[in-house]
Order: structure tokens, then C-alpha cells, then sequence
């Protein structure tokens, strides 16, 4: 029986215990805890700087899953879709969006989706299991090198708008996190960090008061609970009021604006009246948004709304001093772009 274990899993006081059990000095923990989360170290092998024998029984007490690329594709836009394959043969999705000024990566939580919202292709997919803390900080290291060969700099943001539910992963997200921004890792700042929600609201007040500073982002696309009922089944059990209440107390205690990410879709939540209850929300919680257009997905019923439309829905919110912007799709070509990632290349 195998009872070697994930040493990704262990803490720097857990390790330090298991390594003096096996006579080693504690200090090692530490460059061992470097070497995972500062400089990325994929075996055991690559710790040049402790001794073969120690390496060696490394090797025998705990094992390494890094993720590995399965599939790369590159879109004329420049932003590159990575699949990746975990170590049970599962595979996930992850994607390098270029810019001028910024590189930025998109990365999954989950191997599927268990919300099945009805105008994502990841929601036709069951959700097979969460992404453990390693496995979501490895997507952002491959991401990272693809940022530096196609863009020319490294990863400036990172945004949990792959595959999956984050605060359904809760405690993996919150730790990969950790590992991101800690200065013992890749030390990022938590600014610089997006994480995207279709609405938890139990998940947001726990991030709040367990003083997690990053962006969040709340994927509406409905602004009223009756029309959000039909797209979104999660609103059932997590309404717009709970939601709301739940953002509020995040930006009373960050001082962080949220961001409502809110898709148009023709005839349905796009006209002006549709505006109006978006601008409802709005005032209700210090907020930007962001609309996004609609990446057509096989087997949804839900279309993009017309240009001329979204225009006339994007003049209204600013008429109304609504602080707006329209978010480009990036990646439409290999079906990267927002609500496409459903490991079809598998």
C-alpha cells in the first residue's frame, strides 16, 4: 500500500515535524517550501540544493502531481488556450489573454462545473472534481511562461473565471491564493487578483472576515431574480437580495468596488427596461460594469445581442452615470473566450 503523501498539502510546521521525525534538521522545510512555491519545482530532482540522500527520501515519503500541457492553441488575437492534464487523467483549461500594458490568466477551479448555468458550455460538463491549491497555482506558472514567449512580459493579472465555481472550492482557491501573493511564493498582489463568483453569498462574507483583499466579480447577467431564476439556477438558493448584502459587507470591510459582469443576450436581458433594473442594482452596491458580448455556444438557445442594441443599452447606462465599459471577447476563434472552456480537444 502506497502511503507516501501530496508534500503540496503539508504546511512549513508540518513539514518542519515530519522531516526532524526522519532526522533531518528543520531548516530544511524551508528551501523545500521554496523550492515548491517560490521556485516552482515540478520533482524532487530539480532541489539542487539538498543532498541525493535527502532527495531520495523525499522521493519515498511524498510524491509531486505538477500539472502538465496537453494541448496549446493560439488565436489570431493572440491570446492562447492552454489544456492541461492532471495527474487522475482529468483535464482542465486555462487561458493567456494579452494586452499592451498587461498579460493576464485565466484559470479553472474546478474539472467541470456543478451549476450548469444554461448559457455556459463548462455547465454542460458535471463537475468531476475541485482543483486542489497546487494544481490551480501550476496553471498560473505554465500561463506565466506563455505570457513571457507570446507578450513579452510576465503575468500582471490573474483572473478565477476558468472552468468551475470558486467559492465552491473554497478553501483550495483561498490557498492557492496564498501561494500567489505570498512573498514566499510568486508574490503577486492580492490587486491584482480577480475572483469571479455567479453568487455565494455565505462564500463572500467568509472571504470578507477572513480579510481576503482581492477583486470580485459577480457574474449576474440577470438584474432581476425572476429573469436570473431561468439562466442561473444557483439564484435560487443565493437570490439577488442575499447576494447584494453580501457584496456590500465585502466592500465595507476592503473598500473594494465589485465588478458586475453582465452578458447580453438578444431579447432577453438587453433591452432598456432590462437597463433600468441593471441600473437598480447598481445603486445598490458601489459597483463598475462590465458588459460582455455573448460567445455563441452549440446547443444554447440564448443568441449575442445585436451591436446596434448593445450600443443603445451601453449609451443609456452611461446617460445615467453609470461607470460602464464593454468587455472585448478574446480567443473566440479556439473557443476560449468567456463561457467556451469545455475541454473540447481532450
Amino acid at each position: 500500500m502506497n502511503l507516501r503523501q501530496d508534500i503540496r498539502t503539508l504546511d512549513i510546521k508540518t513539514l518542519e515535524e515530519k522531516l526532524a521525525q526522519a532526522g533531518e534538521p528543520k531548516f530544511r522545510a524551508r528551501q523545500i517550501h521554496e523550492w515548491l512555491w517560490k521556485k516552482s519545482a515540478r520533482s524532487f530532482s530539480e532541489m539542487t540544493n539538498l543532498s541525493k540522500p535527502l532527495r531520495e527520501k523525499l522521493e519515498g515519503t511524498f510524491f509531486l502531481h505538477p500539472v502538465s500541457e496537453n494541448i496549446v492553441q493560439k488565436s489570431k488575437d493572440g491570446t492562447v488556450k492552454l489544456g492541461m492534464r492532471l495527474h487522475d487523467n482529468r483535464l482542465i483549461e486555462g487561458v493567456m489573454i494579452p494586452d499592451e500594458d498587461r498579460s493576464t490568466a485565466c484559470v479553472s477551479s474546478q474539472v467541470g462545473c456543478s451549476l450548469a448555468c444554461t448559457f455556459c458550455a463548462t455547465g454542460f460538463l458535471k463537475r468531476e472534481r475541485n482543483l486542489d491549491a497546487g494544481e490551480i497555482y501550476d496553471q498560473v506558472v505554465l500561463l506565466n511562461k506563455y505570457a513571457i514567449e507570446h507578450n513579452g512580459k510576465p503575468l500582471t493579472n490573474i483572473v478565477y473565471m476558468g472552468m468551475g465555481e470558486p467559492l465552491l472550492n473554497y478553501d483550495n482557491v483561498m490557498q492557492s491564493i496564498r501561494y500567489i501573493t505570498s512573498p514566499d511564493g510568486l508574490n503577486m498582489a492580492q490587486k491584482r487578483i480577480t475572483v469571479s463568483t455567479s453568487g455565494i453569498a455565505k462564500g463572500i462574507k467568509r472571504l470578507t472576515d477572513e480579510g481576503m483583499k482581492f477583486n470580485l466579480a459577480l457574474s449576474l447577467h440577470a438584474a432581476t431574480n425572476e429573469k436570473r431564476d431561468k439562466i442561473m439556477d444557483i439564484n435560487r438558493s443565493n437570490t439577488l437580495e442575499d447576494v447584494i448584502e453580501a457584496l456590500n459587507y465585502f466592500y465595507n470591510k476592503t473598500g473594494n468596488k465589485v465588478t458586475f459582469e453582465y452578458i447580453l443576450f438578444d431579447k432577453f436581458n438587453d433591452s432598456l427596461e432590462d437597463a433600468e433594473h441593471l441600473i437598480s442594482l447598481y445603486h445598490q452596491v458601489p459597483a463598475f460594469i462590465n458588459i460582455i458580448e455573448y460567445n455563441n455556444v452549440e446547443g444554447v438557445e440564448l443568441k449575442k445581442a445585436k451591436r446596434e442594441t448593445r450600443d443603445a443599452f451601453v449609451a443609456y447606462l452611461k446617460k445615467r452615470n453609470v461607470q460602464v465599459a464593454v468587455r472585448r471577447s478574446r480567443g473566440k476563434d479556439i473557443d476560449a473566450a468567456c463561457g467556451q472552456l469545455a475541454n473540447k480537444n481532450g
